[in-house]
């Protein structure tokens, strides 16, 4: 009877989710007027796909937990002038400090990625702040809605302390508002635009993925990569994506020139069949930091929850050897530890 209760919980809440999370209006080259899709890809991963692989190939043991370096130093502030700062807190959430805003990329607090937290991928390695340590938050970028990158429980406490202006893709505006009623939210399509304070523009960008936060709903809300441009410099944000033969990233670098920084995922590529269509491995990684022309790439989403089936650490190991069979320093890509900072400065010759 229990059993049976939990099973009915769990139905409940997946029901509900699916109905908060749609999109409604005018067909692209994007979306068909009902769900949306990556040109020129066909998914073929599913969630039931996922859970049968699951079941009938488990992945490899990682670790219960890991600890976090020891000594890792409060956030500052604000970061001014012709400076930034990029601090990986874990997994797809990084705090980026430009042009004297605070942004919060795909925030994510809860010790589950998950709809409920007693079920669902358990964080490995604890955050690199408490919440309550973080500096004042003006801006929340979203990039999709799949539960290790949109958490409601974090986004609410987000919204009673800091209140923040959160740009996410098409479809989540209603799912967003409800969860963070004093916070200004905005929904928004590939290509568009958001000019904010201190001349900063945030660009939506293209990226292969998907969505959905229950069996029902799959496709039918956005997914988005995000350009940052302030302070002189350029910061491109790709929160999850498949390679797709690397013509997002190419693009990219044709409509915003030189890109400063590349925050890239690398994490949940195995089994490549599978997963090929909506995570890089990364190998793919290291050529979309190639084609971007990025001077430099951050890599996330990797050794916080076991969402793919690549055992602990291989991802950081085989991303170092892509880089020496492409030739390239170490430190073109960085493999952060939790709590590390990567420092940028804006060249000279920039205005």
């Amino acid at each position: 009877m229990t059993s049976l209760r939990i099973s009915f919980a769990l139905l409940a809440t997946l029901l509900l989710a699916a109905c908060s999370s749609t999109y409604q209006g005018a067909a692209s080259d994007h979306f068909d007027g009902r769900k949306f899709f990556t040109p020129g890809s066909n998914k073929s991963s599913s969630p039931a796909g996922y859970l049968w692989r699951r079941l009938n190939n488990p992945p490899p043991d990682w670790p219960e937990t890991v600890a976090a370096p020891s000594g890792i130093d409060a956030p500052a502030e604000r970061i001014q002038g012709n400076e930034a700062r990029v601090t990986s807190i874990g997994h797809a959430t990084l705090l980026i400090q430009i042009a004297g805003l605070n942004i919060l990329t795909d925030p994510v607090w809860s010790q589950r990625a998950s709809a409920v937290q007693w079920l669902g991928p358990k964080r490995v390695v604890q955050p690199a702040f408490a919440l309550a340590q973080l500096p004042l938050i003006d801006l929340v970028l979203i990039s999709h809605d799949h539960y290790d990158h949109l958490d409601i429980a974090t986004l609410k406490q987000l919204d009673q302390a800091h209140r923040p202006r959160v740009i996410a893709p098409l479809g989540l505006q209603k799912l967003l508002s409800t969860a963070m009623p004093q916070s200004q939210i905005s929904e928004h399509d590939w290509g568009e635009k958001i000019a904010l304070a201190n001349q900063a523009i945030i660009h939506v960008e293209p990226m292969a993925h998907g969505s959905g936060r229950t069996p029902f709903d799959q496709m039918t809300t956005l997914w988005a990569a995000y350009v940052i441009e302030a302070a002189g410099m350029k910061i491109y944000h790709v929160g999850d994506t498949g390679y797709a033969n690397g013509r997002y990233f190419r693009e990219a670098a044709k409509r915003h020139g030189a890109i400063d920084l590349a925050i890239l995922p690398i994490g949940a590529y195995e089994p490549v069949d599978f997963m090929a269509d909506s995570h890089m491995s990364p190998s793919e990684a290291v050529q979309a930091l190639i084609d971007s022309g990025a001077k430099q790439a951050l890599a996330h989403h990797f050794d916080t929850f076991q969402l793919g089936f690549e055992a602990f650490g291989a991802a950081g190991t085989a991303l170092q050897k892509s880089l020496k069979d492409n030739n390239l320093a170490d430190d073109r890509f960085i493999v952060p530890l939790i709590g590390q900072a990567t420092n940028l400065k804006r060249n000279a010759y920039r205005n």
